[in-house]
């Protein structure tokens, strides 16, 4: 194995980047690629007590093809440290396996990212593509001071942006079995049904907003929403909380709030949802204002990259480094590729197993860095060579 990646993956491990904080992980990364003749550019933001760290960072013209290698450097809380088998910031190894926080979410892939460039640029210092790293420490928190604002400034410039590889673990049993071609989109809405309180041997005195909401919620829970498509599952509607009552078991509440979500598909429109909630409340005698108050958050829009030069640059890659055909997916939760999809037109997600992440002893297997490095190396080589062609 080229001990380059991972060595690079230790070191990254051993920087206890516990979101919004970065410590040092960016700076690591942009003086490997500062001696490669990437232009880098650190753009923070956020309030002084969650102060996020962004890298932006170029190599070439900004006139050709360009690829962008993006991920987040910050990961979550490590839970109770006595929990780990070993400090979850001290990276170990066991079973042939390396464990710490932020092992396969996402450290292994920024350090395959970076020597995967470093070998490409010493084998082609003149590519026919631009290559770009976009990296943020506010991943994995609130994700409003991360890649979102770096995305709106590079579209203010009008940097050009062809392709984008995002290195979150998405792969089930071995590097490169399943990558990421698009993910739902996520819109969460906070209903308050308002009713009378009162005492609860006097209902003709009060009125129940529990009982008032019941049967309009059972409503949402039993609907269709849409279904899918070739790419993506049927959108779902799930209620996460519900909080009602004083705590009393004689008083009947004045309101209660309900906190749901959808996850999306490219088949329905947020517009046409929050539409569609506010036919079925009305349909069960909840009128806006008078009975209830909702508001929504649109956490990202869904977003799809369907077979084409990208998809076909990576699953060829996959294919030669380790023989598999690669499955394509958009299950799971969201990732940044939900703001690059907004200013990028082509976007995959592409990482290790991530069968450990966000888990006490997190870890990646060691058999599985070097492939993942070799990947993204032929992803490039792919990529550089259909842009040759099409000059």
């Amino acid at each position: 194995m080229n001990n380059a990646t991972l060595r690079l993956t230790e070191e990254l491990i051993a920087r206890p980047s516990v979101t919004p904080r970065d410590e040092g992980c960016q700076a690591v990364i942009a003086r490997r690629l500062s001696a490669l003749g990437f232009v880098c550019e650190t753009i923070e933001s956020g309030p002084t007590d969650f102060r996020v760290t962004n890298l932006w960072a170029r190599l070439g013209s900004g006139q050709q093809p360009t690829l962008i290698f993006a991920g987040h450097t910050d990961v979550v809380p490590t839970g109770p440290v006595s929990a780990w088998a070993s400090d979850p910031f001290v990276p170990t190894h066991r079973d042939g396996k390396l464990y710490g926080r932020g092992a396969s979410d996402m450290k292994a892939s920024l350090a395959a990212m970076v020597v995967a460039c470093e070998e490409f640029v010493a084998a082609q210092p003149s590519p026919a593509i631009d290559i770009a790293f976009l990296l943020t420490s506010d991943e994995e928190g609130p994700a409003l001071d991360g890649t979102v604002v770096v995305c709106r400034e590079l579209q203010r410039r009008n940097e050009r942006m062809d392709w984008c590889i995002v290195g979150e673990p998405t792969s089930v049993e071995r590097t490169g079995d399943m990558i990421k071609n698009g993910r739902r989109g996520t819109m969460s809405g906070k209903l308050t049904v308002k009713g009378i309180q009162g005492h609860i041997a006097y209902p003709h005195m009060a009125k129940n907003p529990i009982h008032m909401a019941a049967p309009a919620l059972a409503e949402l829970a039993a609907t269709t929403w849409d279904a899918g498509n070739a790419y993506f599952p049927p959108t779902s509607w799930q209620i996460s909380n519900i909080h009602g009552g004083t705590g009393a078991s004689n008083v009947i509440p004045g309101t209660v709030v309900v906190d749901f979500n959808f996850r999306f598909s490219t088949e329905s429109t947020p517009e046409g949802l929050q539409q569609r909630v506010a036919d079925i409340l009305q349909r069960h005698g909840l009128h806006a204002g008078a009975d209830y108050e909702l508001t929504w958050t649109l956490g990202g829009l869904p977003f799809l990259t369907a077979p084409g030069t990208l998809v076909d640059a990576v699953r060829a890659a996959i294919h030669a480094e380790t023989g598999l055909t690669t499955q394509l997916s958009t299950t799971g939760g969201t990732s940044d590729g939900r703001f690059i999809a907004q200013v990028c037109p082509q976007v995959i997600e592409l990482g290790p197993p991530n069968a450990t992440i966000h888990k006490i002893d997190e870890c990646v297997a060691v058999a599985d860095i070097e492939p993942l490095k070799n990947i993204y190396r032929r992803t490039l080589d792919n990529l550089a060579q259909a842009a040759s062609a099409s000059r």
